[in-house]
């Protein structure tokens, strides 16, 4: 459409000349134009026509999520709408969003700045924020630590429910192990764990901490504060943690603080495996991979601890005992003293008296709690069960022999259940199919007790007794053999030594 300009110059040159063709020449446009434009009284006026988009079905939702208490950015904004059908580009998203901001907030704006681009083993960035969590039901506030290499914005992360100078060092060696080596400087902000004068109004040095110097040694790096007031200086560790926020923690729960850090590594290794960033615009992994993994320093064979360990020792129920609560650990430390310490305020690491490592489990959040773990009993485990009743269901599932086998031996023996127990124990050495056709036999013959068993079972290994249904004596035979073998000689004798009724 010509714009008012061409309609008042037509206009203005044919009221001179009274011929359109010579007004089409003079102006240089076609003669239909001039027409055209001849035959409008009133200026034209430009109307844009309205297309319809493919975000309109889904503004609401948008309108809903972009407000409290969701705030979501506009790339989980696009994915949610992903999930609910949207085919279109993120584009459309983006543009509604600020309009939606402006409505809601005219005064938003954005600073301009210089981006530092350091070369690759350069650099890496450290920084945390706290986020509220529901953990095992409840909210929880947490700290998550990140470290990003500067160079190609390759990430870690980790969470704690503490925020103390062990906590900081610690994470920084587990970020530095997760990166897989070390960079020659470290940015930092300015904790008193890390920094303990930094100001700007002086031209003095900075003054590190003495624990996070000796922390920097160990590690053979350099730490560097960032100038305070001045969060842009480590720009790029403060962009990922409304993204972790946003993906990552927002609606969802998690069982453990052990659950959150695994499903939160593993979402973070996913990000940096898979999305192209919007900067280096490659895979931060790749990138990693190809020009910067072999240029870190390697990692000391040893973590940097200030921690205070405490001495306990352990009970002959196999627990340890921590700020109230009772925790299992294997059998072989009874009555031994072993020490102690907590990491992140959740996780309970146990060492021996020359410091070395035993293991580590998850700090109760709740009081009075005892803690088991099975496999730590694994060593002194019963065979069979000590309670008579579940003996009795124990031997009746096992074997399909068994309810008639307590029910022949009722009205011979005083205490059938322990010669049923008796037989379990046998499970260790010969198949449950031979034990039931023993059973069966005993049955037939009346020979229930199991003195009057065990002979049954000679006579099975020596050929006298055959079973039914093809059994592979031979082989039963080759399989006790080698687990016997396994065994220690005072088995056998307690196995095989009389029992009296």
């Amino acid at each position: 459409m010509k714009d008012l300009e061409d309609w008042a110059a037509v206009h203005r040159v044919y009221e001179k000349v009274k011929s359109k063709r010579q007004t089409a020449n003079i102006l240089g446009i076609a003669r239909n134009t001039v027409r055209s434009l001849l035959d409008k009284e009133e200026p034209p006026v430009y109307r844009r026509t309205n297309y319809p988009s493919k975000i309109d079905d889904y503004k609401e939702s948008i309108l809903t999520w972009r407000c409290k208490p969701y705030e979501y950015n506009g790339s989980r904004i696009f994915e949610e709408l992903q999930a609910k059908g949207y085919t279109g580009s993120i584009g459309p998203i983006y543009r509604y969003l600020r309009i939606i901001d402006e409505e809601l907030d005219p005064k938003i704006s954005s600073k301009a700045t210089v981006r530092h681009e350091s070369p690759p083993g350069d650099q890496a960035q450290f920084d945390w924020t706290e986020y509220t969590v529901i953990l095992d039901g409840s909210y929880r506030k947490v700290y998550c630590f990140a470290m990003i290499l500067a160079a190609f914005r390759y990430k870690a992360v980790c969470c704690s429910l503490t925020i103390d100078a062990n906590a900081i060092y610690e994470a920084i060696q587990e970020l530095f192990e997760d990166l897989g080596g070390v960079t020659l400087e470290l940015l930092i902000d300015n904790p008193k764990a890390l920094v303990e004068e930094n100001n700007p109004k002086c031209e003095e040095e900075i003054r590190y901490n003495p624990m996070a110097l000796m922390l920097s040694k160990h590690l053979g790096m350099e730490l560097n504060a960032c100038p305070c007031y001045w969060p842009r200086k480590k720009g790029k560790i403060e962009s990922p943690f409304k993204y972790i926020e946003e993906h990552f923690i927002k609606g969802k729960t998690f069982t453990s603080m052990e659950e959150l850090n695994s499903v939160l590594k593993a979402n973070v290794q996913d990000w940096c495996g898979s999305k192209i960033h919007g900067t280096t615009k490659r895979i931060p992994y790749q990138h990693y991979l190809q020009e910067e993994k072999d240029l870190l320093l390697p990692l000391p064979t040893k973590r940097f601890r200030n921690y205070e360990f405490k001495e306990r020792t352990i009970s002959n129920d196999s627990f340890i005992c921590i700020d109230g609560n009772k925790y299992s650990v294997p059998v072989k430390w009874v009555t031994k003293k072993v020490l102690y310490c907590t990491v992140y305020g959740f996780r309970i690491e146990l060492y021996d008296k020359h410091n070395n490592f035993i293991l580590s489990f998850e700090k109760s959040l709740k009081k009075n709690q005892t803690i088991s773990n099975p496999e730590h009993y694994a060593d002194i485990a019963k065979r069979t069960s000590t309670s008579l009743p579940q003996l009795r269901r124990d031997f009746t599932q096992v074997f399909v022999n068994g309810s008639l086998y307590l029910q022949v031996a009722d009205r011979s023996l005083q205490q059938p259940v322990r010669h049923a127990k008796k037989i379990l124990e046998l499970l260790d050495l010969y198949s449950p199919k031979v034990l039931d056709q023993l059973i069966k036999i005993a049955i037939d013959e009346d020979k229930v007790s199991f003195t009057q068993f065990k002979a049954l079972i000679k006579e099975y290994n020596d050929g006298i007794r055959s079973l039914s249904d093809g059994t592979d004596t031979t082989a039963l035979g080759t399989c006790c053999i080698e687990e016997a073998q396994t065994r220690d000689c005072s088995y056998y004798e307690d196995l095989y030594k009389g029992d009296k009724v």
